[in-house]
């Protein structure tokens, strides 16, 4: 069996110097990082109902329900902070296609979000949010989760996005 040569025990066997030590420790003591992760593709039906330019709100109406998510570039998986995300669903005051049904967040520095809203209810029975990435930068995408069941009290999703 071949020695892997950046591996400690190898290093350690072999008796290399400590110049040839450190040139091996990064790939020693490095944390792995999300290489290559693929952007999000968009969801079919995720559109329906988008108004563009939904203000940016504290919360959708008298709330209850939580929307929450992540948002990272695509490749390197690092979180995007600032990014608009817009939601929008079928709730206990409102249909989706309601201007009053849609708003708004922006991401914190950690690239994750939330926003409070009224519950989600079935259409077509399913019960599922819409959001969608505005901005310049990165591609559109737009999702469609759809929830477990109509009693659940949040819903998460998660962007990759591809740079433009």
């Amino acid at each position: 069996m071949t020695p892997n040569p950046s591996s400690r025990r190898a290093i350690l066997k072999a008796g290399l110097t400590g110049a040839t030590f450190i040139a091996a420790a990064p790939a020693l003591i490095l944390p792995s990082r999300a290489q290559g992760l693929a952007p999000t593709p968009s969801m079919r039906g995720g559109s329906n109902n988008y108004m563009p330019g939904a203000p940016i709100v504290s919360r959708i109406g008298g709330g209850g329900f939580w929307m929450t998510g992540t948002v990272r570039r695509a490749g390197d998986g690092a979180p995007l902070p600032g990014v608009r995300i817009q939601i929008w669903a079928h709730t206990t005051e409102g249909r989706e296609d309601d201007k009053h049904s849609h708003g708004a967040t922006l991401t914190a520095a950690d690239g994750t979000f939330r926003l409070e809203m009224p519950q989600i209810i079935p259409i077509f029975g399913q019960p599922h949010g819409h959001l969608a990435y505005e901005g310049a930068g990165f591609k559109t995408v737009f999702l469609r989760p759809l929830m477990a069941s109509a009693r659940d009290k949040s819903l998460s999703a998660h962007f990759v996005l591809e740079p433009a």
